[in-house]
């Protein structure tokens, strides 16, 4: 009988001493959570800290808009033509961004490399024009230093054009990427997470058309 108790003391003793049972420290029962997951994590606060800095622009930018220190205004310098050019490319793009993320889920190569094709000339043609525009702005005087409303406007608009020529470069890394390694599942998760960011940028955009460019030639 003392042997059995014995035997059951050791045991005990035993489970404690390697973290099992109800009353051990350590992991829980799933462990740590797989790479997947905490990679999307901090895409997501990435996301959304993003989100944060393009409010401050466009609150900047609220306050700002009428600040024009006996400059030209909104509806004196925006050529509606061109930008609702820039907004059809970065629409279009948006769309065969999306056609590439199916593409690439169905594993067809050809219509993945063709669709990020698409996706890149539609979103460097939004550059070509947006550089044209301020570039027209600076060559009448209108350039940033010029009032505080063309201060936030360049800052706002500018921000976003620099979110999408990082967006080209990441395009560019995807291609390779998945040329070089195929689409394994590592390169599937980095596709998604591009294309929230591209698609991120989309909705941004469309917010900035209607806030800067139809609200100021409607003033």
């Amino acid at each position: 009988m003392t042997a059995i108790h014995a035997d059951h003391g050791r045991f005990d003793r035993n489970l404690v001493g390697h973290g099992h049972g109800h009353g051990a420290v350590g992991h829980g029962e799933g462990g740590p959570a797989p790479a997947r997951i905490v990679v999307g994590y901090g895409f997501w606060i990435f996301l959304l800290s993003d989100i944060v800095m393009f409010s401050c622009f466009f609150a900047a930018y609220a306050v700002l808009q009428g600040a024009t220190a006996g400059g030209p205004t909104a509806k004196q310098l925006f050529d509606m033509n061109t930008v609702a050019l820039e907004t059809g490319c970065l629409l279009a793009s948006s769309f065969s961004c999306g056609l590439a993320s199916l593409a690439a889920s169905a594993r067809y190569k050809l219509k993945f490399y063709a669709a990020m094709s698409v996706t890149f000339v539609l979103g460097l043609a939004f550059l070509i024009l947006e550089a044209r525009e301020f570039a027209h702005l600076v060559s009448i005087g209108a350039g940033p230093q010029r009032s505080a409303f063309l201060s936030a406007f360049f800052s706002l608009v500018g921000c976003h054009g620099l979110h999408v020529t990082a967006g080209l470069l990441w395009l560019l890394t995807m291609m390779a990427q998945a040329f070089a390694k195929g689409f394994r599942q590592d390169i599937l998760h980095r596709m998604m997470c591009f294309s929230l960011f591209w698609h991120a940028l989309d909705i941004i955009w469309v917010a900035l058309f209607s806030m800067v460019y139809l609200l100021g030639v409607i003033r």
